[in-house]
């Protein structure tokens, strides 16, 4: 016999200090113990949320590979979502699987992939690089300087 539903409260943010730690607080948690950045926790959890609505909130217990390969797949062929956007969702589930609920995926999942964008990217040269640091005036030299040099992100930047 299946379990209930996950409530819907259970899904959300907020914490009830009387009750025991819910799916998403468990998944917070983990992430801060590891030092995830606000933005990956973020992403993951709403990834994990998505997840779970998509199945219509059945209990985790109740769903294994086959499910988040249909999850996965629909979000590359009926969302149309980038591999990279994939790929990410891939690891949140991953995480929740792995680290959360102590259960590991298989490896080898077999989804449908992504679309894989058809440019490449644009990489300046080391002289262009220069040639535009040096048009910038403070704050936005600083910035821009510690962007291209230390890989940071926008947010964590500024």
């Amino acid at each position: 016999m299946p379990l209930p539903p996950v409530p819907i409260a259970h899904l959300q943010p907020k914490a009830e200090p009387d009750r025991k730690y819910r799916l998403m607080e468990r998944v917070r948690v983990a992430m801060r113990e590891r030092r995830f950045s606000r933005r990956t926790e973020e992403a993951y959890s709403g990834w994990i949320r998505r997840y779970i609505l998509f199945h219509g909130r059945r209990h985790l217990s109740d769903l294994d590979e086959t499910d988040v390969v249909s999850f996965l797949s629909d979000l590359a062929v009926r969302q149309g979502v980038a591999a990279s956007t994939q790929n990410q969702a891939l690891a949140a589930i991953n995480f929740l699987y792995g680290t959360v609920l102590r259960r590991p995926l298989e490896k080898a999942l077999d989804i449908a992939p992504a679309r894989r964008p058809r440019r490449l990217p644009v990489v300046l040269s080391l002289s262009e690089v220069r040639a535009i640091v040096e048009r910038l005036h403070d704050p936005d030299r600083l910035v821009v300087a510690l962007l291209y040099g230390s890989g940071l992100r926008i947010l964590e930047c500024v």
